[in-house]
Order: structure tokens, then sequence, then C-alpha cells
């Protein structure tokens, strides 16, 4: 049994923006809408004993609690300070606490009171920005159609710069193909992010993503050097790694990059978006359901759900639970074509809910994924560049590109 050392808690259930992409309102899952708006400091609490407990009988020197929704800071900074207070109390002297938040930014720019709170904590903070105003409130607006984007830039400069500056974790950004790569790293880095996060749509077999033809039939043979099909989302992330790894000095890191650099030189990724590591995050909603990762919701309803919830188990019984023993099995639990496939080590199949295919079998996400012929050219260029740079790497670039 792999313990969990991520734990992301739902302490918000609804948000203040309606992006069109978002993949907890708009996709086959709707739990949402049958759960509390806020986690009552009850359920907090049964939480952190829970990860206190968890902590203690695997001895982990620390653990990461990251605060999601929804909108994690419609709470407010007075709920927001118990939650942090009960969390804090409850894993000292068991573990080094590491709290993390991911928010829109919207209510950091309206409510001064929040980020005070947020530093009294040590909290670090993540910021969701999709690039230039035009393309960032093209997908991410108010319920009443404004765009959010100059909301969100108050947010961020209030981060980037000053006393809080250290609490500033970076900057997620979602890829649109119809926005100009290079355009919208550079409109990132106004912001001096520490790091970026570039993901990309969250899509099945069933549902693709933007960009890509609808195919029903997922590939039987690894893709060969030359990918056979179009690989929209590889040359938008290709043309952003040339111009970011090109630059005579690094302004930023760019977590997809570093992780595929990382395993290619034979070191492990963090990540469950590539590589083969067992998947140590589990999910607290609201109502103190224990669920996983909420990408899954893409799928098809109920799709995250494990039956479990923290006030009859605990986080031991959610690990040895098949849906979290399946994501941590590595290589065996690839698709025969993903096993076969010499990048197996770097993209890991992709992430799991990109796997999802209703006729897949012995189970639905016994596929590739729908990412697979941008994994591999992405990959495949990563191992070029880098083999022209780190001479010990060339015959092992050699290797993943065929």
């Amino acid at each position: 049994m792999v313990p969990f050392r991520q734990f992301l808690l739902k302490i918000h259930s609804r948000c203040n923006l309606a992006c069109d992409y978002c993949y907890v309102y708009e996709s086959a899952d709707q739990s949402w809408r049958d759960r509390p708006r806020t986690m009552d400091l009850a359920t907090v609490r049964r939480t952190a004993a829970l990860i206190a407990e968890h902590a203690r009988t695997h001895a982990l020197a620390e653990v990461h609690v990251i605060l999601h929704g929804g909108e994690p800071l419609l709470v407010g900074a007075a709920r927001l300070e118990a939650m942090l207070r009960v969390l804090v109390d409850a894993l000292d002297g068991v573990a080094a606490l590491r709290l993390t938040l991911q928010t829109n930014g919207l209510r950091l720019a309206e409510d001064p009171t929040l980020l005070p709170v947020l530093a009294r904590y040590g909290v670090r903070i993540g910021v969701s920005l999709d690039g230039t105003p035009a393309n960032h409130d093209r997908h991410r607006r108010r319920p009443d159609g404004r765009g959010s984007h100059a909301d969100v830039a108050r947010a961020l400069r209030l981060l980037s710069d000053g006393p809080y500056r250290p609490l500033y974790a970076g900057v997620l950004c979602a890829i649109d193909l119809t926005a100009d790569p290079v355009e919208t790293y550079e409109a990132l880095l106004e912001f001096s992010p520490p790091r970026l996060d570039l993901l990309l749509p969250h899509a099945t077999w069933h549902t693709p993503p933007p960009g890509l033809p609808a195919r029903t039939t997922p590939p039987r043979t690894p893709p060969g050097t030359v990918p056979e099909e179009p690989v929209p989302y590889a040359r938008w992330l290709c043309t952003v790694f040339d111009h970011w790894y090109g630059a005579p000095s690094r302004r930023t890191g760019i977590r997809l990059f570093e992780e595929i650099s990382v395993l290619l030189l034979g070191g492990t990724a963090s990540s469950e978006s590539v590589g083969l590591a067992p998947v140590d995050l589990v999910v607290v909603e609201t109502d103190g359901t224990i669920e996983q990762a909420d990408s899954l919701k893409v799928t098809y309803p109920g799709a995250p759900a494990t039956g479990l919830d923290v006030f009859g188990h605990t986080f031991a019984d959610a690990a040895r639970h098949e849906a979290f023993r399946a994501r941590q099995r590595g290589r065996a639990d690839l698709a025969p074509v993903c096993a076969a496939c010499p990048r197996a080590a770097v993209c890991g199949g992709g992430l799991y809910a990109h796997r999802y295919h209703p006729g897949a079998a012995p189970t639905p996400f016994a596929a590739p994924s729908v990412y697979c012929q941008d994994l591999a050219a992405l990959i495949d260029h990563i191992a070029g560049r880098l083999s022209e740079d780190v001479p010990e790497l060339v015959a092992s670039a050699r290797s993943v590109r065929g």
C-alpha cells in the first residue's frame, strides 16, 4: 500500500466564475450539485485527525494539504483562518505541514483580509490565468458574462511584488490552441511566476479535446518516429518549450517540461500527468466524501467516487481501495500498446482520466491517452533538444525516439 502524501480538501464547492471548460461544473459528473457549499469545521477536524493518523502510521516527514474548490476563497477570511488553525494544530509535532491553495484570484483582489490570513499560515498560492486578456476572458468569465482578467491581474500583482511574494507558488494555464503559444507564454511571464503549469484540456476518447478529431479506436501500436496523426497540442507545447529552453536566462519553471526532462534523464517525476510514480493524492469533498482526482469527472457520472467518507473510514481504507491501487501499479496497469512503447517510463500512459474509453478492456481506463500522439511528439522533441546539450543522454534519447 502506497501512503497518501497529498490531501486535497474541497473547502468550498461553488465558484464565482463560469469557465466554459470547467471539469467540475461542465463535465459528465455533476455530483457537486448535491454537496454543501462549504466544508464545515467538524468535517475539517475529522479530516485533519485522519491526516495526522495517516502520517503517524507511515512515519511521514511531511504532508501536503491543498485547499481547493470550486473557489476556496469564497469561504471568507474568518472561516479560512479557523480551518487553517485546525489543520496546523492537528499536524503539530506529527509531520511538517505544507499548505497550498489554488484560486482563480478574484477574491484576493476583492478582499484585503484574505492575504494576511494566508501569510500567517504560510499558505502557498497558485493562481489560474489563461494568457493574454483576450484569451483569458474568452473562457474564464463571470456568470454574468464579464471577463475576469483585470481582477486576476490585480491579484497577481499583489503576489508578485511586495511582502506576499514568498506565498506565490505560480500560475496555472489551460492550453487553448487558438491562442498564440509564445504570446500566451509572454503574457504569463508579465506576472513573474516562480513556476508555470501548462495543462492539456481534460478530455477522453469519448469526448475528445478541441482541435483533435473524434477517434473511436485508440492506437494499437506505439507511435512511430513521425506521428501518424495531427499533433496540434505537441506543436503548441514544442513552440513554448523552444522559446523557454533557448532563452538566455530561465525566467520561470514550467512543470511539464521539467518533469519530462527529469524522466528522460532517469529521474522520477512528482506529477500524475507523466511518469509511472504511484499516485499519492486523495480528495475530500465538502461533505467529507473521500474521492479520487477531480480530472475523472470528465469521464462518466460517479467516476471519482469510492463509497468512503471521513466519518466512517480512514485514509488507510482509501489506500486499499481498488480504484487507488489501480493507479499505483505503474507499468503493469498500462494498456498493452503503452507498455510496449519506449516512451512508457516518461509519459506513463498520460493522465489517467485521459485514457478513458468506454470500450476498453478490462477497464475503461485500459487505453492510451487521447493525447498519445501529442505526448509522443513532445517527448521526442524534448529528448532531441536535451541530447544536443547533455552528451550522456544521447543514447537514451535515441532509444526513446526509436
